[in-house]
C-alpha cells in the first residue's frame, strides 16, 4: 500500500492539522539512531507531507477569507435590519402625531426600537468579530506550529551536517 501523493492529500480535503499529525506520527514511528536524538525518516514521505501542507495552506487562508466575508455579510444584514426597524419606527411615529400624549408615546417607542436595534446590531457585530478573531487565531496557531516544525527540522539537518542553519533568504 503506497502513501497518498501531495495532490491526493490536497484533493481529499486534508486539513493542515491532519497533515501535521501525519508528519508527527511518521517521526514518532521512525527508527531511532543509537545514542542520538536523531531518527531515520523517509525523505520522500516527509517532503511529500510538507508539500501537502503547502498545498493546503492557501485553501485554509481562503476559508479564513470566507469566514471574514460571512461575518461582513452578517454585519451588513444586521445594519440593514436596524435601518428597517428605524424607518418603521419613524413611520410609526409620524402616523401617531395625532396628539401630544400620542406623540410622546410614539417618541418613547421609537427610541426604544432604535436602542434595541442598535443593541442587536452591536451584538451581531461583536459576535461576528469574535468569531473571525477565533478563526484567525487558530490559523495563526497553525502557522506558528508549521514554522516551529520547519525551524526544528532545519536545525536538526544543520546539526546533523555539523553546521549552523542557513538564514532565510
Amino acid at each position: 500500500m503506497t502513501a497518498p501523493t501531495t495532490q491526493q492529500r490536497a484533493g481529499d480535503g486534508a486539513s493542515l492539522i491532519s497533515i501535521l499529525d501525519e508528519l508527527t506520527a511518521m517521526l514518532d514511528r521512525a527508527r531511532a539512531m543509537p545514542m542520538s536524538a536523531s531518527v531515520l525518516v523517509n525523505k520522500a514521505e516527509a517532503l511529500d507531507l510538507l508539500d501537502a501542507a503547502r498545498a493546503v495552506v492557501p485553501a485554509e487562508i481562503h476559508a479564513a477569507d470566507d469566514i471574514v466575508a460571512d461575518a461582513d455579510a452578517v454585519l451588513r444584514r444586521a445594519r440593514e435590519q436596524a435601518e428597517r426597524i428605524v424607518a418603521d419606527a419613524e413611520a410609526e411615529a409620524e402616523r401617531l402625531v395625532a396628539g401630544e400624549r400620542v406623540v410622546t408615546l410614539a417618541n418613547e417607542r421609537a427610541e426604544q426600537i432604535v436602542a434595541e436595534a442598535e443593541a442587536q446590531a452591536a451584538k451581531l457585530a461583536a459576535d461576528a468579530n469574535d468569531y473571525c478573531d477565533r478563526q484567525l487565531a487558530q490559523f495563526e496557531i497553525d502557522l506558528g506550529a508549521i514554522t516551529a516544525q520547519v525551524r526544528a527540522g532545519r536545525e536538526a539537518l544543520a546539526a546533523r551536517g555539523g553546521r549552523a542553519p542557513r538564514e532565510q533568504e
